[in-house]
This record gives structure tokens, C-alpha cells and sequence, in this order.
């Protein structure tokens, strides 16, 4: 017979902590979630339970990475019955909530779906549900399920605690998932170090450094040039950063910094520990986005109304533009005028659309008749 213990108060922060330090054991989403699962399924009384890794812009591409004594036969049949999936269908309308299958539907539109009378016909006959979609960016979602074979209902409280979780959960598939090609290739130090897509710092906090990357050091001079800094060199903006998630288990683990034209984000990964360490990595990803400005508006336009030009092409509005130039809102709307009138267009769309289309030119683009 299962023993359930509620997780409660201090009991339930003890938990999140096991679970936590389970799923920072290992950058293999299988091994990290095979053992947090186990404890999640103790304090939880779950029978079933699966993390299921999707992409909903390639229907029927499935990743199980981790399950708990579920037939294999469902995992086989899952892409033909999906569309059946009143879970799925449910959770992928409230994505990172937690739902307990009384917020899906009805007990008797359960017992009425195509989706129960599967899972009896495959012997894994569910009663009651616990899921959750998590949202991990660039279009990829994860879902964690727990499941019943009896009737007693997942209560509010094993709800909420879940919910507490889900952040840690979406953490690690990300993180598992961003890292698990360099994890299967040997010492992930030297992965990291090599792997010329990526630039980071791999620090052993408080005092040591375990490696950098080439081009990390000249990035944080570039994005950083003024900005206070600490330890390891490092600005004290992701130093405060490491140590808020090093005190708390929910804290944010990305930060995104923006300017005209381009975005810098920097995730912060916790590695599975070495020699007694609990190594954390700081990984560094510039992206360039927007429309650019043409060349030739820079001899046409004072310093200052570019600075102005590539916020607007960047998608920023009058009031941020003018806190991030530290002028009034009218100033800025003089800015604007005067862009307007050197460039002959009449607004900010129209000035968009100028950009955009000098852009495509220059690559050829739309071909000329």
C-alpha cells in the first residue's frame, strides 16, 4: 500500500529542496527527472506519472524522456490518439498552470472520452490527473503528468505545491535540453569551452572561476562598459543575479539585456556538481533583431537623431525611448520631426517601412521586374 505524506509547511520546503537537488544532479533530462520523479510520485501517491518534450510546429513529433510505469504501448499509440488527449487539449489552453482533471471536464465527459477508454484498453486505467504545460520559449513545450488509478482526487494543496515546482521543472528541461549535446560528448567543461555557438563563464562561487571562453570577456566589455563591477570581474548586475539563485530555488534565471538593433540574454545554468563543487554556468547568447537603419540616412541625420531612429526600428515607443535617452517626451517628439522631414516620410510606420525595404534591397530582395 502507498504511504502519502501531504506536503505541507516545512515538510513541503524539505521536498522542493530534494526535488530541486535531484534535478541539478545531471544535464540528462532522463537521469535528472527519473529520481525527482520518484520523489514527486512518494509524496504525491501517483501511479503513472511522463514528461513529454513537443514541438506544436511538427505535429506528432513526441519526446518522452522520462516515465514511470507506463505501458510502452501508449507511447507507440500516442500520435494517432493525441487529438483525443482531453489532458493536452485542457493544459495547452493555460500554459505553466497546474490543473487537476476536475478543471478539464466533468467526471462523466472523462469517463465518456476516448482518451479514458484507451488507457484501460492498454491496462494504465486513470482516475484522477495532475498536469501541467510548461512553456520553455522558441516554440518548444514540455508536459508533466501525474496520474491516479484510483478515485481519490488530487487535492488544492498537492496542486499548489506542484505550481510551486513548475518554474524548477521548465528550468530543467531548457537547461537539459540547451546543454544536452555538449553533456554526451565527455568532460562538459571542454564542451562548453569549444563549442563555438556559445559563450560562457563557468564559476565555482564565491571564489573560483573554472573557465571562460575567448570571446566572453570582450561581449561583457561591449554590453557592460560603465556598469559596477565584482568578483571575477564580472558586472554586479549578474553577480546579484547568481547569488539571489544560489539563496532561492525559484528565483529568475535569465536576464535579457536590450539596445537598439540587438538583445543580449544571459541564462544561468546550474551544473551538476565536481569534486565537491556546485559549479554554475553563465551562458551568453547576442542576437540580432529589427530592422537596421541604411547607411546613408547616418549622413543625413545628426549622432542623436540615429540614436532615436534605431529605438523606433527596434520597436520601442516614445516614453522608453526618451527614458533610455534621458531627455523629455517633447524633445524626443522634436527628434522625430525633424527625422521625418530630412527623410521625406510622413510617420513612424512609413519610416519602418522604409528601412525594412532598403534592408531587402540589399540582399536582392524582392527581385526587380
Amino acid at each position: 500500500m502507498r504511504v502519502k505524506r501531504q506536503p505541507g509547511s516545512m515538510q513541503g520546503e524539505q521536498v522542493l529542496l530534494e526535488v530541486m537537488t535531484a534535478l541539478s544532479s545531471s544535464l540528462d533530462l532522463k537521469e535528472a527527472f527519473s529520481e525527482s520523479h520518484r520523489i514527486l510520485s512518494r509524496v504525491l501517491a501517483a501511479d503513472f506519472g511522463g514528461l513529454c518534450v513537443s514541438n506544436p510546429g511538427a505535429p506528432g513529433q513526441y519526446d518522452w524522456p522520462m516515465v514511470q510505469d507506463m505501458p510502452q504501448v501508449f507511447f507507440d499509440r500516442y500520435p494517432e490518439i493525441s487529438d483525443a488527449c482531453f489532458v493536452s487539449s485542457a493544459v495547452i489552453r493555460r500554459p505553466n498552470t497546474v490543473l487537476r482533471d476536475t478543471e478539464m471536464l466533468s467526471r462523466r465527459q472523462m469517463h465518456d472520452s476516448a482518451m479514458y477508454a484507451y488507457c484501460r484498453e492498454m491496462h494504465m486505467p486513470v482516475e484522477r490527473v495532475l498536469s501541467v504545460l510548461m512553456d520553455l520559449g522558441l516554440g518548444w513545450h514540455s508536459g508533466f503528468t501525474l496520474y491516479r488509478e484510483t478515485r481519490k482526487a488530487f487535492t488544492e494543496k498537492e496542486r499548489s505545491f506542484l505550481q510551486r515546482l513548475t518554474p524548477i521543472l521548465a528550468r530543467t528541461v531548457r537547461n537539459c535540453r540547451m546543454m544536452e549535446d555538449l553533456a554526451h560528448q565527455g568532460d562538459l567543461l571542454e564542451q562548453l569551452f569549444r563549442h563555438t555557438g556559445l559563450d560562457s563563464i563557468v564559476l565555482s562561487p564565491p571564489t573560483t572561476e573554472l573557465m571562460r571562453t575567448p570571446r566572453s570577456t570582450a561581449l561583457l566589455h561591449r554590453w557592460f562598459p560603465d556598469a559596477p563591477c565584482g568578483r571575477f570581474g564580472l558586472p554586479q548586475v549578474l553577480l546579484d543575479a547568481l547569488e539571489g539563485l544560489r539563496r532561492s530555488i525559484s528565483g529568475p534565471d535569465v536576464l535579457t539585456f536590450r539596445r537598439p538593433g540587438r538583445s543580449l540574454k544571459v541564462t544561468f545554468l546550474r551544473l551538476p556538481g565536481q569534486s565537491g563543487r556546485m559549479p554554475w554556468a553563465l551562458v551568453f547568447q547576442e542576437v540580432q533583431h529589427g530592422a537596421q537603419a541604411p547607411a546613408e540616412w547616418r549622413k543625413r541625420l545628426t549622432p542623436r537623431e540615429m540614436d532615436v531612429v534605431e529605438r523606433v526600428l527596434n520597436g520601442w515607443d516614445n516614453q522608453t525611448i526618451a527614458d533610455d535617452m534621458d531627455s523629455s517626451l517633447n524633445t524626443l517628439k522634436t527628434h522625430l520631426k525633424r527625422v521625418y522631414a530630412k527623410l521625406a516620410v510622413p510617420s513612424r510606420a512609413k519610416l519602418i517601412l522604409l528601412a525594412q525595404e532598403h534592408g531587402a534591397g540589399a540582399e536582392g530582395w524582392p527581385p526587380r521586374s
